[in-house]
Order: structure tokens, then C-alpha cells, then sequence
């Protein structure tokens, strides 16, 4: 069984086949699903999504380019639900900062300011967090070293970028590293050679669907079924069989989430 740890079910681009793409994934041994909170606009589907699905679960959180319409309000109110079982995804995203000095400077501070507001609320909330770092690393690392004795429910990597920097975080608490289909690149070369140095009782298989779709399918939407492309790499750089690879990565969803069957 595999779990995708983060696939965005709520995409419009699922709007017409979204039972077909969930079964299709479950006949295909993927066990459990968990929908991340990005735009505050969509969290309502989210939880109506994940409440129509016995396997389907989600997260409260706003994404950094979304930060203008944070609204804790809203997010304890979604957070109440059973089915609610994270934060986020927040973080930093550096990737399209103004060019003005003076304006990247505000950015950076506004997305700091709804950053560590949800860090607070996770806290607050004793969930996991769902970590959503972009050519932030340095500043992300700083936080989050700071927040790590605090983040007693643990914390994700979504998309983990291969930064050394940010794999020093397990030393200072209980860090995750989710990995989806940039693994499969042909250009994912720092991600193949870091790979083996996560512990493995820190892994967790994504898709971030309907995006970052894995080689063969590169190009195309992304689904839940397609983590079995993620996991078979996985299993062939780690020199492990892809059932080691389903058991493990499912085993730690299970430790960090506390919502899925093992």
C-alpha cells in the first residue's frame, strides 16, 4: 500500500473524474490520500472532498503567494473536523520575489508573518505541519530550527528540494521529507544522490497532483496512482524492493498523521 501525502484533489482539473481518479488509484494499492490547505478560498471543498471519502483526508493552511487571505478564523474552523489531520502547507516561496529591493523586502516579511502564524496555530492545534520551502532555505532553516522543540506533532518537507541545509533540521526535531515525481527527472540529479542520506523512518511518497508529474507521464495531470512510478525509483536508487519501499513510507504517514490504516 502506498500513501500520497499531498495531492491537491480540490484542482478544478479534477472537477469532472475526481471518483474515477481516486478509484483508479485505489485498485492500484494506493491507500490513502491527504489534500493540503493552499488557498483559503478552497478549504471548504477540501473538507467536503475528504468528508466524502472514508480515505481521503486534509490540511488547514495557506500556501506563501496566497498569504493575503489568511484567516485563522477560518482555518479553526475547518480544523475541528476529524478529518483534518495537519497544517498547511505553509512556508516561504522566494521563487518570484519583486525586483525592487524595497518591495522584496515587504514580501518576504508578510510571508514570514503568515509563516510562523501557522507554525503558532500547529501548536496551538497539536497537528503536524506540511512545509512548503522554495529558494528559502536559509531563512527557513533559522525558523524552523527555532520552532523545532515546539513542533511536538512533527513536521513535513513537501516537495524536499535536496537541500543539505534542510536535512540538518532532523537533528533538531522530528522532520519528514516528502518525495513525488521530480525524483523521476532526468535532471533530479541532487535529489538522487541525497536521497540515500534521509533516514528512512523519515520518508513519505507525494504526488503534489495535479502537478510535478512523474517520468513517463511528465507533461500530463498528475493522479494519486502515479506515486507507484515515485516508489519504484525509490526502490531502485535505495537498492530496496518497491514492497519495502509501499511498507516503510506507509508506516511513517501512519507515525506523522495518524489517520491511515498500515
Amino acid at each position: 500500500m502506498i500513501i500520497d501525502t499531498h495531492c491537491h484533489l480540490d484542482d478544478n482539473r479534477y472537477n469532472d473524474d475526481l471518483d474515477d481518479v481516486i478509484n483508479r488509484a485505489r485498485k492500484d494499492g494506493i491507500g490513502g490520500f491527504l489534500i493540503p490547505g493552499a488557498d483559503i478560498n478552497d478549504i471548504e471543498k477540501i473538507h467536503n472532498i475528504a468528508s466524502a471519502y472514508d480515505d481521503v483526508y486534509y490540511a488547514v493552511g495557506v500556501h506563501p503567494y496566497d498569504k493575503d487571505g489568511y484567516d485563522e478564523d477560518i482555518l479553526l474552523k475547518y480544523a475541528s473536523s476529524p478529518k483534518c489531520v495537519a497544517v498547511g502547507e505553509c512556508g516561504l516561496d522566494y521563487f518570484r520575489l519583486p525586483k525592487d529591493e524595497n518591495e522584496k523586502n515587504e514580501e518576504k516579511r508578510l510571508q514570514k508573518q503568515v509563516f510562523l502564524a501557522q507554525l503558532e496555530l500547529a501548536i496551538k492545534l497539536q497537528k503536524p505541519v506540511i512545509l512548503h520551502i522554495r529558494d528559502a532555505n536559509e531563512d527557513c532553516f533559522e525558523i524552523l530550527k527555532e520552532y523545532a522543540p515546539r513542533l511536538k506533532q512533527g513536521a513535513v518537507m513537501h516537495c524536499y528540494n535536496a537541500s543539505p541545509l534542510l536535512l540538518e533540521l532532523i537533528k533538531y526535531g522530528d522532520f519528514y521529507f516528502g518525495i513525488g515525481g521530480v525524483l523521476t527527472f532526468s535532471n533530479a540529479k541532487k535529489l538522487v544522490e541525497i536521497l540515500p542520506q534521509i533516514p528512512k523512518d523519515r520518508l513519505l511518497i507525494e504526488t503534489d497532483s495535479p502537478y510535478l508529474t512523474p517520468t513517463p507521464y511528465r507533461g500530463e495531470r498528475n493522479e494519486p496512482v502515479y506515486t507507484r512510478y515515485v516508489a519504484k525509483k525509490m526502490a531502485e536508487i535505495l537498492n530496496l524492493s518497491e514492497a519495502e519501499i509501499c511498507e516503510t513510507t506507509t508506516l511513517n504517514a501512519n507515525r506523522l498523521f495518524k489517520c491511515f490504516a498500515s
